[in-house]
């Protein structure tokens, strides 16, 4: 027997498959799905069921439906997908300049799903191929739901690395103002205000939140702080990744740069600014290699970085920078100290540190939060402690003065990880028109 017979021969075939499916089985770690075995067996062996019941079999001869040929197709092509999507990757673009010069806007890539394991989906009765909207409407069903359960991936999260997440304050969203953060606009405004303007409100699940990314700066049980601009882990100083950009504020000698030595820099040109009375750039962002260009550039008069002491600079306030509350006293360039919650790890909890934790409690960890006075009261109980129940990360877009994270929004939980890019697979600028749009240097590069 040749090898394509033995290939093509239905015990073959049967053992390859349960063998695929067996291991998929352990991995999931729920064995009633042992149960498939029998439906392969009888696909395979018995065929007593129909189970592509669409699909239609020729007899010799017999003019094949070019309508059920495709609905087979298409069929196998969902189903496909979508398990590859729920279990190994998924496509990602880039909607913001955050983690510029890292990840540029326009960049599409692929996201793994294997480095921290794929999560069983919370929320499976989705659209194919939809996030959580369709055609302006929500795009899933929330009538049968999962618990987290997140699956063995090869490895933890680990500070330095580029994570996609769900957004953590994704689960309130303003329906006329979606890219907007719910609870920041609440603070600024008032919650009766920014419904009524902007509302009305739509609550999502966590797996159906959207998608941010940024660079894990802090693992759970480490210590930030941001001193003048620069992360410090521990009383330690952070690596300065490469793409890693601040702001400067650049003064040249009468007229701005050169087109080109702004295209050599590879500056975001939404982002460039040059006020022509006072011969200045006010925020430029460069790299630390950028900025060694720049101070070489003949134009070049003076620069200076932009490290914002308090009172924040506009458009920050006590309001906008977590945790909300004048007596901290810190901006998003001196920040911190701040202590990133472990699972497992009890803290004492007092009225000067609940700010820190309280959306962890209450939302985050499901428990009902109550402050009166001096006293805390978690499920109703007086409470002088607690014990977190998962990890907490805190994420920072390595465009630092142009990036909403973890200084505006908390911590990101562990259940709200999603993945990390391993490809860029396309590469378009949008402020360019086609073909210098393309960023053909950018195809198929590792993140």
């Amino acid at each position: 027997m040749s090898l394509k017979e033995i290939y093509h021969n239905k015990w073959t075939k049967l053992i390859i498959r349960s063998a695929l499916y067996l291991l998929w089985v352990i991995w999931l770690e729920n064995y009633w799905f042992l149960i498939g075995l029998i439906v392969l067996f009888d696909f395979h062996i018995t065929k007593k069921v129909k189970w592509l019941f669409w699909k239609k079999e020729y007899k010799t001869g017999e003019k094949k439906n070019v309508f059920l040929d495709w609905l087979d197709a298409l069929i196998f092509a969902v189903v496909v997908v979508s398990f590859i999507n729920t279990f190994f990757f998924r496509a990602f673009e880039i909607p913001s300049s955050s983690m510029e010069s890292s990840l540029y806007t326009g960049d599409h890539l692929f996201v793994s799903k294997l480095t921290y394991g794929p999560r069983i989906p919370q929320t499976p009765l989705t659209i194919p191929f939809t996030h959580n909207q369709f055609l302006g409407k929500e795009s899933y069903s929330t009538l049968l739901t999962n618990e987290y359960r997140r699956l063995k991936g090869f490895r933890n999260v680990e500070a330095g690395d580029i994570v996609v997440f769900n957004f953590p304050h994704g689960d309130t969203v303003l329906t006329k103002a979606p890219a907007d953060d719910y609870y920041a606009v609440s603070r600024m405004f008032g919650r009766k205000t920014a419904i009524s303007n902007w509302g009305p409100i739509v609550v999502r699940p966590v797996d159906k939140t959207d998608h941010y990314v940024k660079r894990c700066v802090a693992v759970a049980g480490d210590t930030l702080s941001i001193r003048n601009g620069r992360v410090y882990i521990n009383s330690k100083p952070q690596t300065v990744w490469s793409g890693l950009q601040s702001t400067y504020r650049v003064k040249t000698k009468g007229q701005p740069f050169g087109s080109h030595f702004i295209d050599d820099l590879g500056l975001n040109l939404s982002e460039l600014s040059y006020n022509p009375q006072q011969s200045i750039y006010p925020d430029l962002a460069l790299t630390e290699a950028m900025l060694e260009k720049v101070k070489k550039n003949p134009l070049l008069e003076s620069i200076e970085e932009n490290i914002d002491v308090y009172p924040p600079d506009a458009p920050d306030s006590d309001l906008l920078l977590f945790p909300y509350t004048e007596k901290t006293h810190w901006t998003r360039d001196n920040y911190g100290p701040i202590w990133i919650p472990k699972k497992g790890t009890t803290i004492e909890l007092n009225i000067d540190n609940i700010a820190l934790y309280k959306r962890i409690i209450q939302v985050y960890e499901h428990n009902s939060l109550d402050i009166k006075g001096e006293d805390i009261y978690i499920n109703a109980k007086k409470a002088t402690s607690y014990t977190f129940k998962q990890n907490y990360y805190f994420m920072m877009g390595d465009n630092r003065h142009n990036s909403l994270d973890s200084r505006y929004w908390g911590f990101v939980p562990e259940d709200h990880i999603v993945g990390s890019p391993f490809i860029i697979w396309f590469s378009k600028d949008r402020d360019r028109d086609f073909p210098e749009s393309i960023r053909w240097k950018r195809f198929f590069k590792f993140v």
